[in-house]
């Protein structure tokens, strides 16, 4: 699997991959200097070669991982909203919108973050 083409190939719920497309053109919109990547099977957006979000669907969800830090720091936030989510991502249920507040926040927060990281991971 090379592009993110590929991996929306893999989704065989047709709107599970719509929804899917709309939020990566949604993030390629948003946030145009971020670039794509497929690693470990999964895409994700990086900006200068450090990573800023990766995304993964399941049978009942998607979802978001901002690293660690970024949960830490959202950790507030997504206890109040009550969102489904562990140490490492956020799920978002295929039968509920998404929040792309949320979204858009922990993905700023990382290139905010990150601007001056030189490794692809947060050394933390």
């Amino acid at each position: 699997m090379e592009t993110f083409e590929d991996y929306l190939a893999t989704i065989d719920v047709p709107e599970h991959r719509e929804r899917m497309e709309y939020i990566f053109e949604w993030v390629k919109e948003t946030f145009p200097q971020l670039e794509q990547r497929i690693a470990w099977n999964q895409p994700m957006f990086t900006d200068h070669g450090t990573f800023i979000m990766g995304f993964s669907t399941a049978k009942k969800h998607m979802s978001v991982s901002p690293e660690r830090a970024g949960m830490i720091h959202f950790d507030e936030v997504l206890e109040q909203g009550g969102y489904d989510y562990t140490k490492q991502l956020v799920r978002f249920k295929w039968s509920e919108p998404v929040d792309f507040s949320l979204l858009e926040r922990m993905i700023a927060f990382n290139i905010e973050d990150k601007a001056d990281c030189t490794s692809f991971w947060r050394k933390e």
